[in-house]
């Protein structure tokens, strides 16, 4: 977790319980917005694909096995 995500738990993890609610569903209205089928990768993400495409190897954990094929 980044730096700024641990900041970001703490100030929602402050607020009260009912305020905590709106702020949770704001935050998921932003990320649907901006990936709603949670396709796009994360600069994290990119860097891990990108090494494991140049090295040829993908750990099998890493592997949806059950979308294979679909």
């Amino acid at each position: 977790m980044s730096e700024r995500t641990a900041r970001i738990a703490e100030m929602v993890d402050m607020l009260p319980e009912q305020d905590q609610v709106l702020a949770y569903e704001l935050i998921r209205r932003m990320v649907l917005a901006w990936d709603p089928e949670f396709t796009k990768l994360t600069d994290m993400e990119k860097r891990q694909m990108a090494k494991a495409e140049q090295s040829g190897f993908v750990l099998d954990e890493d592997i949806d096995w059950d979308s294979i094929g679909v």
